[in-house]
């Protein structure tokens, strides 16, 4: 009896799995992720509108940040590689944001009970930023490359150019870049 109620058990949970799954399995195929949620699609296309920022640009950037993971958080730091001490920044949600910066974005963009947890608050924080950018550093909204780099460093990190010493954020600034070509041309093909 109690082999059979395991077997059961162990079934339900692996079946549960794919139901309740919290991030695409496909996330390589921009048109597969905004199938997962039909919220998504009209998400993108809300700041897109709202912002002028290319759905590409703002999926290519939640996948690098989190993964399309809502609750996303920093690793650990440790003390002496034992005693965790806190996390390695506030960054935060499917975009990551820090809490400074999502606190600015609420007051700037009147968007008071924006969660970083949101799918749609967090496109919105995307295209908001962005658009700060472009204003702030006049970085094209097209010219994914810099502008993931003026996300991830920030507006005056940017600025200084303390990014340019860094070959692993330059890196990740290319293939966020090269992500979002992919997706550009991937939505041009669904519906």
């Amino acid at each position: 009896m109690k082999i059979k109620f395991l077997v059961v058990l162990a079934i339900l949970l692996i079946s549960s799995c794919g139901i309740f799954s919290r991030v695409p399995n496909s996330q390589s195929n921009a048109c597969d992720l905004l199938e997962y949620k039909s919220s998504w699609r009209r998400a993108v296309n809300t700041a897109a509108k709202k912002w002028g920022v290319a759905p590409s640009l703002q999926l290519a950037f939640i996948k690098t940040e989190s993964n399309f993971r809502a609750r996303a958080k920093t690793p650990r730091k440790y003390f002496l590689g034992l005693l965790p001490t806190g996390r390695i920044s506030s960054a935060y949600g499917y975009a990551q944001a820090l809490d400074g910066t999502w606190d600015w974005y609420r007051k700037d963009s009147g968007n008071r009970s924006a969660s970083r947890t949101n799918f749609s608050d967090s496109t919105d924080f995307i295209g908001w930023y962005v658009n700060k950018t472009q204003e702030k550093l006049n970085i094209s909204k097209s010219n994914v490359y810099k502008q993931y780099l003026a996300y991830h460093q920030g507006h005056a990190g940017y600025a200084s150019g303390r990014y340019k010493s860094s070959d692993a954020i330059k890196a990740v600034a290319r293939r966020t870049s090269d992500t979002a070509k992919l997706f550009k041309t991937q939505l041009t093909k669904c519906n």
